[in-house]
């Protein structure tokens, strides 16, 4: 089977060629699709993320949200690569940070605060047939999802991805979780507990 760093960086590598007019047109339809999911719009709370680079675009969704009332948390990466968390407060309220992330600036609400979240909006490279997502490979979600796991909570979990990266089979390890939804530009597709 492929190994998990020769599927990110073919991946990461497809990213890249990806012109700024269909980055364009892909987070318009991320935005339109994402913002009426009804795992994100029916929470009182997301963690979402700011999407850098080529990744699916996430700021029009978060706007949307706020827009709509949703409480928006948004990571911190800490020096340990656990994320804490804080409440997004508009784009003008985001600082660059380390790695070349955006994080809101205002006060640390702790790793603990994801566990208000209705749904968790995943940063990913792909996503299979299963659910099973393949991150960037950090490890901080995976910290995240533990955390989730180990206090009981059940928060919704989806992942924005090209199309192109949603395939047959990801390499999974013991403490991957499944996503219930994966939105692409084209649609939706929702997982179940069987796939």
């Amino acid at each position: 089977m492929t190994t998990k760093r020769a599927i990110r960086s073919e991946l990461l590598a497809a990213r890249r060629r990806l012109t700024p007019e269909l980055l364009k047109e892909a987070d318009a339809a991320f935005a339109h699709r994402a913002a009426r999911l009804e795992e994100l719009s029916g929470a009182a709370t997301v963690a979402a993320y700011v999407s850098v680079g080529s990744e699916p675009g996430t700021r029009a969704l978060i706007d949307a949200l706020r827009a709509r009332g949703v409480r928006v948390l948004l990571p911190v990466l800490m020096a340990d690569d656990d994320l804490d968390w804080g409440e997004y407060r508009g784009a003008e309220h985001l600082v660059a940070a380390g790695r070349g992330l955006l994080e809101p600036d205002g006060p640390r609400l702790g790793p603990d605060a994801v566990l208000a979240a209705g749904a968790v909006l995943l940063p990913g490279l792909a996503v299979d047939g299963r659910g099973m997502r393949l991150g960037r490979g950090g490890g901080s979600y995976d910290r995240v999802l533990a955390r989730l796991a180990a206090h009981g909570a059940h928060p919704a979990l989806v992942v924005l991805l090209y199309a192109n990266e949603v395939v047959a089979r990801v390499p999974e390890e013991p403490h991957d979780h499944p996503v219930q939804a994966v939105v692409t530009p084209e649609g939706v597709r929702r997982f179940t507990a069987s796939a």
